[in-house]
Parts: structure tokens; C-alpha cells; sequence
């Protein structure tokens, strides 16, 4: 269960390290973009609740 923790923490850090290239780039975030981030947070928060409540 760690390593899933990592891996989805990794896949939220570099989803959001390409929303910051787009934004310095002067493009606009796409509103699914914010769908993507918010289902990213809900999966980790979600893995590490089950996490705490296994161990």
C-alpha cells in the first residue's frame, strides 16, 4: 500500500509540474485539467485514510 501512496503522490507532483509549464507559458488551464487535479487528491487522500485505518 506504500508504494501505491508513492506512485499516485509522484503521478499528483508531476500532473501539477505540467500545469505550472502551461500557466508560465501563458496558456490557460483547461477545466478538465481542474476534474483531473481534484479526482488526483480524492484517489491519495482516499489511500492513505484506508492506509491509516489497515494499520
Amino acid at each position: 500500500m506504500f508504494y501505491f501512496l508513492v506512485a499516485i503522490a509522484v503521478l499528483l507532483i508531476g500532473y501539477a509540474a505540467v500545469l505550472v509549464t502551461f500557466v508560465r507559458k501563458g496558456r490557460r488551464i483547461p477545466p478538465a485539467a481542474y476534474l483531473v487535479l481534484a479526482a488526483l487528491n480524492g484517489l491519495i487522500l482516499a489511500a492513505i485514510l484506508a492506509w491509516a485505518v489497515a494499520r
